[in-house]
């Protein structure tokens, strides 16, 4: 609460009394007007002190108010980071596995045709081996003749 002091200089309550008066009563007077100048003084001290100290706690509450604002900031923009990196980990993560999986298919394309192409090749080399012995059986039984008789004489 704020008090306002108007102090009037000279005279007294009294407002008919002459400044010059000397004597008990006028002695009386500025002793009594002193310590009511010396009480507002002090009320009025007192009274500044009282509103700085409300505007401390004001500036003070006003401080903690942008503090926790700004730490309710600083969460939400981490918040927001975290979920942003998992976002991307989790991408990379799922490439990465795409990737691991397109890698093993290749690997087993390549292997499948490996194994087809050595299928075919022993395939072709039974082929060869079967056609060699048709060729060799066809030779025996052309120049076979001779051989049936010598078996034949070894028989008889």
């Amino acid at each position: 609460m704020l008090v306002a002091v108007l102090v009037t200089g000279g005279a007294g309550c009294s407002g008919g009394a002459p400044k010059s008066a000397t004597g008990p009563t006028g002695a009386a007077q500025r002793s009594e007007e002193a310590a009511q100048q010396r009480e507002e003084a002090a009320e009025l001290q007192k009274n500044r002190e009282e509103l700085a100290r409300r505007e401390a706690n004001t500036r003070e509450e006003a401080a903690e108010a942008k503090a926790l604002g700004t730490e309710a900031a600083a969460r939400a923009k981490a918040r927001k980071r975290e979920r942003t990196a998992e976002a991307d980990a989790k991408k990379r993560e799922r490439a990465a596995e795409e990737n691991a999986k397109k890698r093993e298919a290749a690997a087993r394309a390549k292997a499948k045709q490996a194994q087809e192409a050595k299928q075919k090749q022993q395939e072709t080399a039974a082929t060869q081996r079967q056609e060699q012995l048709s060729k060799s059986n066809k030779q025996r039984k052309t120049s076979g003749g001779g051989e049936t008789t010598s078996t034949i004489r070894i028989s008889q």
